[in-house]
């Protein structure tokens, strides 16, 4: 009797308007995907499931709201909503594992990464073992040399002190993106080159999360700009590099970073410290985005209410 009654349950909710968006998404990005898989134009991980990434988005997609408190499945277009869980699978990401989020803007749902993403993505690509980065800090002891018939850069030394460990001493930042024939992508950033970056962002690098989390915010927009460059230089799929290209197209001003609410900051910063206790409250968080030219001319652009996705 209780299996009938589940049954009925699952039936009704499957029949229910929601249900049927969800069906009609999932076999609209299934589809698109198997073809690709067909034509050979990417290859899902084996640890992947986008079945189980789809659901998971879904049940997050539940408490996204836009800037007058409306669901997100009711007030986004549906190709909007089929775009983006498709740019979710193609990359390979899991928003519950704070890998990407979704952010309403007008009508528009779109899907946005996580730094944790851009590396999760970018590991992805066929011969990278691994993205990691580092912050040099003053009294460091760094050194790098530039090859003058490739233009590459290699790091020659870098020693740290634990004393040097100071975000308002910070000069520098540099990732790696670790490929398996040893050409290594590095990719350094001084700290003006960074607060110029956060600068073209609607933030201006002056949240919360910038003067209190400096060394992870500055990392962040290193590994972005890091990843965005050695996706686009490539020799992997056009279709991955589009759904990795999309995700800030249209969102900010600029496009080697993402800059986010400090809430939202904070949840990545929370993660990527292994879980270990900060003092943050839990807040409803909100995402605010720059309007483009055609935005301006009607209303104010859309916001959106997550209900604590982690970044």
């Amino acid at each position: 009797m209780e299996n009938a009654n589940k049954q009925q349950a699952l039936q009704a909710q499957a029949n229910s308007p929601m249900g049927l968006v969800k069906e009609e998404a999932l076999n609209a990005v299934m589809s698109k995907i198997t073809s690709l898989q067909k034509q050979q134009e990417i290859t899902i991980p084996k640890n992947y499931s986008p079945q189980n990434a789809i659901n998971s988005a879904w049940l997050l997609l539940q408490g996204v709201q836009d800037k007058n408190y409306k669901p997100a499945l009711e007030v986004c277009s549906k190709n909007s909503i089929v775009q983006s869980l498709y740019d979710m699978v193609l990359q390979g990401l899991s928003p519950a594992k704070k890998q990407c989020y979704f952010i309403v803007r007008g009508t528009e749902l779109c899907l946005d990464r996580s730094y944790f993403g851009s590396q999760v993505a970018v590991k992805r690509l066929k011969g990278v073992k691994d993205v990691n980065g580092n912050i040099v800090y003053e009294n460091d002891v760094f050194e790098y040399t530039i090859d003058p018939s490739s233009g590459t850069k290699k790091i020659l030394k870098h020693e740290q002190k634990i004393e040097n460990i100071n975000i308002a001493k910070i000069k520098a930042a540099y990732v790696y993106i670790v490929l398996e024939d040893g050409n290594n992508h590095l990719e350094i950033m001084t700290i003006d080159q960074i607060k110029a970056a956060w600068n073209q962002g609607p933030m201006k690098g002056n949240s919360g999360a910038h003067k209190n989390f400096t060394d992870q915010m500055a990392l962040k927009t290193v590994i972005n700009r890091a990843c965005k460059k050695y996706v686009n230089t490539s020799d992997d799929s056009d279709v991955f590099a589009e759904a990795f290209n999309r995700d800030y197209s249209g969102l900010y001003d600029s496009k080697d970073i993402i800059e986010d609410t400090d809430e939202v900051v904070k949840e990545e910063i929370k993660e990527n410290a292994n879980k270990k206790e900060i003092d943050i409250q839990e807040e409803a968080n909100v995402i605010d985005v720059d309007p483009t030219p055609a935005d301006k001319e009607k209303e104010q652009p859309q916001q959106t209410k997550l209900q604590g996705p982690g970044f």
